[in-house]
């Protein structure tokens, strides 16, 4: 079955980085669009960016525009994402997710998530 495993979360500074990665099983990762979602606590699930299928397109939310970035590979199946210059604002579980749509910022477009891995940013 499809799985797909989040790793790299932790506790950081304001101001530091994390690199997340997300490991992907059971589909074919090189035809699927990934993305990464986040969820803060009492707030509902957003968007935070998307690539395409081979990775010459990406997507941020105005959030984190300039500050993370997104790459995969697809000979090992995984994509990241790349968190400078974090907040506490920042500080959510942050979920990959699989799409059929390259790029979408819809989670109703995904199809496949992982459990989600927590990042906590103090100030």
């Amino acid at each position: 079955q499809v799985q797909l495993v989040e790793s790299g979360g932790g506790l950081v500074q304001a101001g530091g980085s994390l690199r997340l990665s997300c490991a992907a099983s059971g589909l074919t990762f090189s035809v699927y669009g990934m993305g990464w979602f986040r969820q803060a606590p009492g707030k509902e699930r957003e968007f935070v960016s998307s690539i395409s299928r081979r990775g010459g397109d990406t997507y941020y939310a105005d959030s984190v525009k300039g500050r993370f970035t997104i790459s995969r590979d697809n000979a090992r199946n995984t994509v990241y994402l790349l968190m400078n210059s974090l907040k506490p604002g920042d500080t959510a579980v942050y979920y990959c997710a699989a799409s059929d749509r390259p790029g979408s910022r819809y989670q109703s477009e995904y199809a496949y998530w992982g459990q989600g891995t927590q990042v906590t940013v103090s100030s």
